[in-house]
């Protein structure tokens, strides 16, 4: 099955020559849920934009869903629902209207039952007839969701959906959107919350300076790039790494009441049972021990602070 989003050496550069993005190759599958990480000032929301028809890229081509995002904008351009980062409602307008009204703005005919679905999907209809500024941040959010979707896209653009939205709603809308991917939307996703991407994502891209540093399926890249630990606590703190030890990843920890021993778990061989032979050889006891793994947080970080 081709991809719906298929971007080939796409580049933005700024009159100020500020390179926005750089060469990015991308495919998007149809019906996944694809998050877009990376820090502040990465290039999520250029590259979102160039996608979305809102920023014109300097070189390279986007197609979305079939159609080429230059050439057929327009239809291109009803395929696509985004969400953006700030909260743009009409404040006077009622929920029901406002979105009745940006599904007509993509020439779609008045439907009062799929705008009514979509608002009871979205825990909207008891407020279909209140004024948007009369509803908090979340409602709000919501209802943006709401306008994205009004005119029945193929992909939908979450740019930081849950940012400043409260736990419990957080949740409620991680619940949404499974439906919606559900449903067959394919969804593209950028957030600072780590643990969004790591619930939901079923592939992860890495952003950073305006180059993909990586897009791999979530399950691969925490396979390939995680680290599992072991972590022992001794029953008499170790001043120091008995020195037939110091070849071994193994870290002792600053009050010398535990010691850390870091592997690959992708091994055929981890080495755990050596270790512990080896610490009974050198008389270390420990009294307890616990393993932990790398969270795609850890991974996220590690990626953008180390050189491409």
């Amino acid at each position: 099955m081709p991809s719906i989003i298929s971007i080939r050496g796409l580049n933005k550069t700024y009159a100020s020559g500020f390179e926005a993005l750089k060469h990015i190759d991308l495919e998007i599958e149809r019906g996944e849920l694809f998050a877009l990480l990376g820090p502040n000032g990465a290039g999520k929301t250029t590259l979102i934009g160039a996608i979305c028809g809102l920023v014109t890229p300097t070189r390279g081509s986007i197609v979305a869903d079939g159609h080429d995002i230059i050439r057929d904008f327009r239809p291109a351009r009803t395929k696509i629902g985004l969400v953006p980062q700030e909260l743009a409602t009409d404040a006077f307008e009622t929920v029901w209207a406002t979105v009745s009204f940006s599904r007509g703005l993509f020439g779609k005919p008045a439907d009062p039952a799929y705008v009514e679905k979509l608002l009871r999907t979205l825990s909207l209809w008891d407020k279909k007839d209140a004024k948007v500024m009369t509803l908090s941040g979340g409602m709000k959010r919501r209802v943006m969701i709401a306008k994205a979707l009004s005119h029945e896209p193929s992909i939908l653009f979450l740019d930081e959906p849950t940012a400043g939205v409260d736990v419990e709603l957080r949740r409620d809308m991680w619940e949404m959107v499974r439906g919606l991917r559900e449903s067959g939307v394919t969804i593209i996703l950028t957030t600072h919350y780590i643990e969004e991407a790591e619930e939901m994502a079923d592939r992860i891209g890495v952003i950073r300076r305006g180059e993909i540093l990586l897009v791999e399926d979530k399950a691969t890249l925490m396979a390939k790039l995680g680290k599992k630990q072991l972590v022992l606590h001794l029953q008499s703190p170790l001043e120091q790494l008995p020195g037939a030890l110091s070849g071994e990843p193994l870290e002792l920890s600053a009050d010398g009441q535990t010691l850390t021993y870091t592997f690959d778990a992708q091994s055929e061989q981890t080495g755990i049972g050596a270790l512990l032979r080896r610490l009974n050889e050198h008389g270390i006891d420990f009294k307890s021990l616990q393993s932990s793994e790398s969270s795609l947080e850890d991974i996220f970080v590690g990626l953008v602070r180390e050189p491409a």
